[in-house]
């Protein structure tokens, strides 16, 4: 009787796994393993225990497949250990174990998975799957230590195949107390302009449609698109210890200077389960504060999205990007490829600075940047935001000249006064950067700087003085290869270079230079010597 209830238990979860109805195959499942375990306490025969073994390792491993699929990590990896308790070889559940670990990206431990599972003479009539896991293994592996990550190939064609998969990655950075507000990351040496500072892979994040240009997103659908993402991250807590351990390291926004700095080790894909927390109960209402403080719009000020997901409006949680705080001289910039956040230097930064993003646009007088910076919820003090303070406490003509542009002053007048300005304050270099950035919009114009002549700086000198201020930035590029796209035939090196170096602080060293031209239109170009 308690055979035919087994087979019938089996027979039904097996054609539920089948149908992907993966919720229910876990409840059969589920009956049938606590069966056999009885069974096995109580009623077999030493004859009949290798069969019975050999059931109960593939229902745990089948019902590990089951919770993968709904992203029960945790619980999967349960059952996958327990199939390799009763048999230390099972093909299926090693092939299974690795793929939850390489959707955890612990890429070392899934590798071990792979190769273990290869030593099976089963493993021959799956070679090429097999094979397969173990090359993107390697590949994942090496791309995590290194940061050697490219997408060339997929930007050539256009984004239209299936964008490049990353690894987690953490470059030069530490976590330190900062200056700025609450902990920050740092970089731990000198990092050029566009080089790759972290991989982070989202613990969640909800997309929907973009409006057409000129209309907001629907107040109801952002609300919608909130309370799923916010479940998205309740499940995520409740499935994942791990998870649960690495959002109690976040700010909810409260006593920002008590919170306990925590080791950049612990975000490391391979690293250990944490049971972190600064004391505080991770419960709904604080995950909801710690959402409002952390989540992360996919395209804004300081970031591009790439691919397929331009065409949406997404927001997300990108655990280590969170950590990155404001600043009106912003070093940094993100790319968003798929579920990953790819964070690189947009200008050269020294060791010991501290990373910082453009939460809001920077290319933007003083007191238009205090109050973008009041909706967030703080008030910037960067070197910037100081001396401009301080200039404008002393000089009189900067605050004219702003309420002139602002009022309708030509460009041109607006420009050729602070310049003029500039020179009569004995501004310095640095300083002139961050003023020119200030007024970008009025030296924004070709047209401009060949109707003002010698009598402005040209746009060259311009977009050098602020890129060294405040980074590349997006606006400042389309500038510049408009630009040469207008040179007619006369562009030279020199403009060229200058327009991928420009194109790697806004899009970082993760594509080829032919790729890098042919993302800003530049790809049938030939330079004049």
């Amino acid at each position: 009787m308690g055979e035919e209830v087994m087979q019938q238990l089996r027979s039904k979860a097996t054609e539920l796994l089948l149908r992907e109805e993966w919720s229910e195959s876990i409840q059969v499942y589920s009956q049938f393993i606590n069966l056999c375990q009885r069974h096995h306490i109580n009623e077999t025969t030493p004859d009949n225990l290798p069969k019975l073994h050999k059931s109960l390792c593939l229902a745990l491993s089948n019902r590990a497949e089951a919770r993968s699929r709904l992203r029960d990590y945790a619980q999967a990896l349960k059952d996958c250990d327990e199939a390799l308790k009763i048999e230390s070889t099972h093909f299926k559940t090693l092939i299974c174990k690795g793929k939850i670990l390489l959707n955890l990206n612990r890429y070392s431990m899934a590798l071990s998975c792979f190769r273990t599972a290869q030593l099976d003479p089963q493993a021959n009539g799956s070679s090429v799957g097999l094979n397969g896991y173990l090359q993107k293994c390697k590949k994942l592996e090496l791309m995590s230590k290194t940061g050697a990550f490219d997408m060339s190939e997929w930007v050539i064609n256009g984004f239209r195949a299936k964008p490049p998969e990353p690894a987690e990655y953490i470059g030069a950075v530490e976590m330190r107390k900062s200056g700025i507000r609450g902990r920050g990351l740092f970089a731990t040496k000198n990092i050029e302009a566009g080089s790759l500072v972290l991989i982070n892979k989202a613990v969640a994040i909800e997309r929907g449609i973009l409006p057409l240009p000129g209309q907001d997103l629907d107040e109801n659908a952002q609300l919608v698109m909130w309370k799923t993402f916010t479940e998205k991250v309740m499940d995520s807590v409740a499935k994942c210890s791990r998870t649960c351990g690495l959002i109690s390291t976040l700010s909810s926004g409260e006593d920002e200077d008590e919170l306990v700095v925590p080791e950049i080790n612990l975000f490391k894909p391979d690293s250990e389960p944490i049971g972190y927390s600064n004391g505080k109960k991770l419960d709904a209402s604080r995950i909801l504060s710690i959402l409002d403080v952390n989540s992360i719009v996919e395209d804004s000020i300081s970031s591009k999205v790439l691919g397929k997901n331009s065409d949406y409006y997404g927001v997300g949680l990108w655990i280590l990007a969170s950590f990155i705080n404001h600043s009106c001289i912003p070093n940094a910039r993100r790319l968003h490829v798929g579920d990953y956040v790819i964070v690189h230097a947009s200008r050269d930064v020294k060791a010991g600075e501290e990373l910082t993003f453009a939460y809001f646009d920077v290319l933007n007088p003083l007191e238009k940047r205090n109050e973008m910076s009041k909706t967030w919820g703080f008030r910037c003090n960067c070197r910037r935001c100081r001396f401009e303070a301080e200039l404008c406490s002393r000089q009189e003509g900067i605050g004219e000249i702003e309420m002139g542009f602002e009022r309708g002053m030509e460009s041109g007048a607006a420009v050729y006064r602070l310049e003029e300005g500039m020179r009569k304050w004995k501004v310095k270099e640095k300083e002139k950067g961050y003023l020119r950035a200030s007024f970008w919009a009025a030296y924004g114009s070709e047209k401009l700087m060949r109707s003002w002549g010698r009598r402005i700086p040209m746009m060259e000198s311009v977009v050098d003085s602020i890129v060294e201020a405040v980074g590349s930035d997006e606006r400042v590029l389309k500038m510049v290869v408009e630009k040469i796209k207008k040179g007619n035939g006369g562009t030279s090196v020199v403009e060229i270079e200058r327009a991928l170096k420009l194109g790697r602080g806004v899009y970082g060293k993760v594509m080829k230079k032919q790729a890098m031209k042919s993302l800003l239109g530049l790809g049938i170009l030939e330079p004049s010597y």
